[in-house]
């Protein structure tokens, strides 16, 4: 991923959770304003800090580069959900979706 689009793309998740720039750059034992400097596109964070990213978001790695997917906890929190339903429930749930998809 190019690195500005990386830095768009953490820039909307974080904000999405609520989480400063300055917090998240401290719970992953970075300086102030490393989390800063990526979303600014000036660097890549290293493989660790990007997968403490990942964890202070409460996202997967794979998540995070899913471009599609704005909001993914809300979807992982959904499909947990999902799963929980019976199977009669879930072809509902299923065409309710497809409704909703196709009255856009």
């Amino acid at each position: 991923m190019e690195l500005t689009k990386f830095g768009e793309r953490l820039a909307k998740l974080r904000t999405a959770t609520g989480i400063s720039a300055r917090k998240m750059s401290f719970s992953i034992g970075q300086n102030d304003s490393y989390i800063n400097k990526i979303e600014n596109g000036r660097i890549y964070p290293s493989m660790t800090a990007f997968f403490e990213i990942c964890k202070c978001l409460n996202i997967s790695e794979r998540d995070f580069f899913d471009l599609e997917n704005n909001h993914p906890l809300e979807v992982n929190e959904m499909l947990t959900e999902y799963k929980r339903l019976d199977s009669s429930a879930q072809t509902h749930v299923a065409g309710i979706i497809k409704v909703l998809i196709n009255n856009k």
